[in-house]
């Protein structure tokens, strides 16, 4: 994925179907500048973490 769609999937209000590492996740922010992600699985929001962009997969 590139950044600026993540940029677009964090800031819609509809939930967009995003995988890291085969896990659905929710999108929390974009850092454009080091080309990341704060990301966490829907069903622990308690596990937030800083991945690469373009490891996410949108289907």
């Amino acid at each position: 994925m590139d950044k600026q769609r993540a940029k677009e999937i964090a800031a819609s209000p509809v939930m967009a179907n995003v995988t890291f590492d085969g896990q659905q996740i929710y999108i929390e922010k974009v850092d454009e500048q080091n080309g990341t992600a704060t990301i966490y699985p829907l069903d622990q929001p308690e596990e937030k973490q800083n991945v690469m962009v373009d490891h996410l997969v949108e289907y």
